[in-house]
């Protein structure tokens, strides 16, 4: 008897298909390295606070080294700190959470691509686009917001295309919304729910005037309306001044710690990294606009251009502002990959016209397939043996996906989705994949020198900046100091602590110095007649 899947099973393998091979990308190596500054750093602490929270009062306000933390809801941070108490503090249980909600994100843009989509090819190719692209691996594995902020975006759109055929999905909007707005604040969630009202305005307006929607939108969001009170009863307008002016609305016309960059920023920023796909985006432009009419081209247009267009128009500019347009970009290159699926040859199939692959797509994966080996020559010259490994994989893929595109073989596509899937797992597999270690000092093993200091004494450290990841592992902040302050530090207390590189060791010129131990070229000193308790 021959057994025939339904539709709905069909999905469901899906479903589990693409959370399985998102899975192993997330979770490979996700330990391996040592956390990196800022945002890793500092949410950790925050975490690991609400972890060691006696009281219970730290899970509702958080604290950052027993001061206020204004900075975002505490969603995120009180998973780490739940995960925290049920495995330990450790680099894999810091990136957990996020990396497990951006995996999950896979398979949700499936969902939606199903819902908009005629062919379930092309959520498929869709989905795989989205897995394999880089800034989504790379940001949804570090311990940062940015990851559960894509998931629960693609939760709350998949239940806003959902609810025009069935209003109680409206009630998946609300919680979304509201899981959004807890995760990066009321500002990010004003703009994402405002993708999801305007398609709906352009697609469905009639779902606007259901007082479903809004009586959802109200219940979902009642939790953030608690939260943000009871912040307001406890610190008063400090709690508003910190939180909504200077963590959000201030990032608007002042590029905050000098992180601005001109309204291009972001475009350059997509063109490096979202590598090969980049090359099927003005197909699925064009394809989106032609088929304007369409929904899944509505959701496209509205997404890309209401989300980018603001954020480009900010003063601050950081990397990761810009991933939530990634699962937007991918339904576009899915659209495209389809399409062109589609044209190609395939074995034992005859078609009509004969199928025809410009030659452009053929220069453009011939000169990244050179960009390959040339990066597998080099990484082999240094001896990054890791990195030439990966580059490698780049090489041979983009070669074999040339030579298909020319032999107008419709095979190209799944080679290239299989060999940058390959390509990002060996990536991540290395010791590279947080390249910003690389820029200063390995803080762990400086960390373990000042450990040796006595809890309640402060750190002065001649390094110039603040390194949230050196406070989370020494487990006390350090505190940057200049010559003069630290001659001063040195003078006035009996027993000061200073961290110290080289140099400032030797432009000091201070007395009576004890060294307490070395790493990484940093010296850890007091006074000779200071002790270690």
């Amino acid at each position: 008897m021959h057994f025939q899947w339904s539709d709905r099973q069909i999905d469901r393998a899906w479903v589990l298909g693409l959370g399985g091979v998102a899975l192993a990308l997330f979770m490979l190596n996700l330990g391996g390295l040592a956390l990196r500054d800022w945002d890793e750093g500092l949410v950790a602490q925050v975490a690991r606070e609400m972890a060691q929270s006696a009281d219970g009062q730290g899970w509702l306000f958080p604290m950052l080294w027993g001061e206020p933390y204004l900075n975002k809801p505490p969603l995120v941070h009180g998973l780490m700190a739940i995960v925290y108490r049920l495995l330990g503090i450790s680099e894999w249980t810091t990136r957990l959470p996020g990396a497990l909600l951006t995996a999950a994100s896979v398979p949700l843009l499936y969902g939606i691509g199903r819902e908009i989509f005629h062919r379930r090819s092309t959520a498929v190719f869709a989905a795989l686009i989205y897995l394999t692209s880089l800034p989504v691996v790379r940001n949804g594995r570090l311990a940062m917001l940015d990851g559960a902020t894509l998931c629960f975006l693609l939760l709350l759109l998949l239940g806003t295309l959902r609810s025009r055929r069935d209003r109680r999905y409206t009630l998946l909007m609300g919680v979304s919304l509201g899981l959004i707005c807890l995760t990066k604040g009321v500002m990010m969630g004003v703009l994402l729910g405002a993708i999801a009202l305007l398609f709906l305005a352009w697609d469905t307006p009639r779902l606007l005037k259901s007082p479903f929607l809004w009586l959802a939108l109200l219940l979902g969001n009642l939790p953030v309306a608690l939260w943000y009170g009871a912040q307001w009863l406890h610190y008063g307008q400090a709690f508003w001044g910190n939180n909504l002016v200077n963590q959000s609305l201030q990032r608007i016309w002042t590029d905050v710690e000098q992180n601005g960059g001109a309204p291009w920023y972001y475009l350059l920023e997509i063109l490096k990294y979202d590598a090969p796909w980049i090359l099927f985006l003005p197909l699925g432009c064009k394809l989106a606009w032609e088929n304007r009419s369409l929904s899944w081209a509505k959701l496209a247009i509205v997404w890309g251009s209401l989300y980018l267009l603001p954020v480009s128009l900010m003063a601050t500019k950081l990397p990761w502002y810009v991933l939530p347009s990634y699962p937007a970009l991918a339904l576009l290159q899915g659209a495209a990959v389809s399409e062109l699926w589609q044209q190609g040859k395939h074995m034992g199939v005859k078609q009509f016209p004969a199928p025809f692959y410009s030659r452009i797509w053929v220069g453009l994966f011939s000169l990244l397939a050179i960009v390959g080996w040339v990066g597998m020559v080099y990484f082999g010259a240094v001896a990054q043996t890791d990195v030439q490994i990966v580059f490698g994989a780049i090489a041979l893929t983009m070669t074999g996906v040339a030579f298909l595109l020319a032999q107008q073989d419709a095979q190209f596509l799944p080679v290239l989705i299989w060999g940058c899937y390959v390509s990002l797992l060996l990536f991540v597999a290395s010791g590279h994949w947080v390249w910003e270690l690389a820029e200063a000092y390995p803080v762990k093993p400086v960390a373990a020198l000042v450990r040796q200091v006595p809890a309640g004494e402060k750190v002065y450290t001649s390094y110039p900046d603040n390194r949230p990841s050196l406070n989370f592992y020494s487990d006390r902040p350090i505190f940057p100091a200049d010559e003069k302050r630290l001659k001063r530090v040195w003078r006035r207390e009996p027993a000061p602590y200073l961290l110290l590189d080289e140099s400032a060791l030797t432009q000091l010129k201070l007395k009576s110095v004890k060294p307490l131990g070395k790493a990484a070229g940093w010296t850890l000193i007091t006074k000779r007649s200071s002790k270690i308790k």
